[in-house]
């Protein structure tokens, strides 16, 4: 899996299309991410001693990593990634991702 928790990410299909955020939380083995603001659903919590009030909730649901693309800042557009690798400072090699668009490193 490209995307990586922390990095911005653009909804590119379904109802929240368009949307940028940042993902919250990613799920390798299901292919799934959390998306900071996106895919909100209705949650009903039962009282609890920490919440005895219990109530409805919301909260960002998990969505498919093939529905969101890297954000590219520089180029203000969603943009593929490939990945080069490099010698750092200490001489180690390090696979790094860099965007398509605009050639910059993925930070």
């Amino acid at each position: 899996m490209r995307i990586k928790k922390g990095d911005k990410v653009q909804v590119i299909t379904g109802a929240y299309k368009g949307t940028i955020g940042e993902v919250k939380q990613a799920f390798p083995r299901e292919d799934k991410v959390i998306v900071e603001g996106v895919n909100i659903v209705k949650k009903h919590q039962k009282p609890t001693q920490q919440n005895p009030d219990g109530g409805i909730i919301e909260k960002e649901a998990k969505i498919h990593v093939s529905n969101v693309m890297l954000y590219d800042e520089k180029a203000k557009a969603p943009s593929r990634i490939r990945y080069e690798i490099r010698t750092n400072k200490e001489g180690k090699k390090e696979k790094v991702r860099i965007f398509k668009k605009s050639g910059t490193e993925v930070k």
